[in-house]
């Protein structure tokens, strides 16, 4: 029987996709502390979850009104943001199985510096590490990185798949078995195993070769989230596992399809490939009971809070439209899936900008599943059968609660009907999600 994957989705930050979560009486509120994040993992590595996993961003939004200091106020995402590098190797330390993944950017980063921090969390984590592969899209961005505007939207993901060719020549700099440890001879490692890349192509030089050996993957899991067409296509040539956003079982079987299909022409197997919507659970032992913690939730979200983030994502100043009327249809430069989505709920249902900020700040268009532990396992199967995906990405609306809710109570009805682990039952994150390099 085909089993479900699951990743637990974070923030380096006060809020996830929720802007609730440090509002909730339920959220421990130590994002700033190490113990913190250690704690979460090791719920996730209770309830056997593949990987946990950080999105990121460089800025502090200030798209909305031109400032930051609204964002501040309601502790909009993006307000506050540690580095998730640092902590996930905190986490891989405090765990033993479950993978650990990070967000960096390939538009403000150099392939050198990154394959070199992967592949050491590659080796802290025994082959658990992975990179959520991004393009950074806001204009804020730029500015802390000395460059008055950003790369227009498709030259972002030109740049991004040679950064990938140069990390992967790095990361195959070591061949395996370079690494001798010879005490006896003195031999440290094997020059004819070490390899220069001499990478020259239109955005990077890069001589190599990388200075850490090969790590126990091989090269860290390479995800990633395109959207967009352009998205998409770099999706389809380079993720292993992928992190989607759709509002329903439809647009996810759509977005599962089509990436699937696009993948031949790279000649690539559907299923070197995961494909893992989000989705909000709200666990309770009635229904009633999960009903009252979502609306619970949902009322703790501040319009502002969610048209913040709206704004940031999608590289529009909403302050210049009426907050009682529709978004508008206007060309963007961010994340064009997110405001597909976002302009959808606007003409389909009629929704104001206000209202959209409120439901953006509830999870930024993720589905809520509510319900009892069989109730919401009967959800999740639902989609895994329509492949609508292979597996789910659990967004939480508080923290450590929701995922230890999630741990506690669906897990073992998952369990029970087959659908998911009951121990790990590979060493590395790659072998856990059934992955072939």
């Amino acid at each position: 029987m085909r089993q479900i994957h699951l990743a637990g989705f974070l923030l380096a930050s006060q809020v996830v996709h929720s802007h609730a979560v440090w509002r909730h009486p339920r959220t421990e509120l130590g994002f700033l502390e190490a113990e913190y994040y250690q704690n979460i993992a090791r719920v996730l590595e209770r309830g056997k979850f593949d990987l946990v996993f950080f999105a990121d961003s460089l800025t502090m939004p200030d798209t909305y009104g031109g400032s930051f200091a609204e964002s501040v106020k309601y502790g909009a995402q993006g307000a506050l943001r540690l580095d998730p590098l640092l902590l996930a190797s905190t986490m891989a330390v405090a765990t033993k199985h479950i993978g650990v993944g990070v967000t960096r950017s390939t538009t403000y980063y150099q392939p050198y510096d990154l394959a070199r921090g992967f592949a050491t969390l590659d080796h802290l984590s025994r082959g658990r590490a992975a990179w959520n592969v991004v393009t950074s899209s806001r204009a804020s961005e730029a500015g802390n990185f000395g460059f008055d505007q950003h790369l227009e939207h498709d030259l972002r993901y030109d740049r991004a798949d040679e950064f990938l060719e140069v990390a992967f020549k790095l990361w195959n700099s070591w061949e395996e078995g370079a690494l001798v440890l010879d005490r006896d001879n003195g031999i440290f490692a094997d020059p004819t195993k070490v390899n220069y890349v001499h990478h020259v192509g239109q955005w990077f030089k890069v001589r190599g070769p990388l200075t850490v050996p090969r790590s126990p993957q091989g090269r860290p899991l390479i995800i990633q989230a395109g959207a967009s067409n352009k998205g998409r296509e770099f999706a389809a040539k380079w993720a292993e596992l992928i992190f989607e956003i759709s509002p329903d079982i439809t647009t996810m079987k759509s977005y599962y399809q089509d990436v699937k299909t696009r993948m031949a022409k790279y000649g690539r197997s559907p299923d070197t490939c995961k494909i893992l919507p989000a989705v909000m659970p709200f666990v309770g032992e009635t229904e009633t009971i999960a009903k009252e913690k979502q609306t619970f939730h949902n009322e703790l979200v501040h319009p502002m809070a969610g048209l913040l983030t709206l704004s940031n994502h999608i590289g529009v100043d909403l302050a210049q439209y009426s907050l009682d009327q529709p978004l508008a249809k206007i060309d963007i430069q961010g994340s064009q899936g997110v405001f597909a989505v976002a302009q959808k709920l606007g003409v389909e249902e009629g929704l104001t900008l206000r209202e959209l900020g409120k439901i953006y700040g509830r999870g930024l268009v993720v589905p809520q599943l509510v319900g009892t532990p069989t109730q919401i396992a009967d959800k999740l199967e639902d989609i895994f059968e329509q492949q609508g995906g292979d597996g789910f990405i659990i967004s939480p609306a508080y923290l450590p609660g929701a995922f230890e809710d999630f741990v506690d109570l669906v897990i073992p009805e998952l369990q029970k009907r087959g659908r998911f682990r009951k121990e790990y039952t590979g060493n590395t994150l790659r072998e856990n999600l059934g992955l072939v390099q």
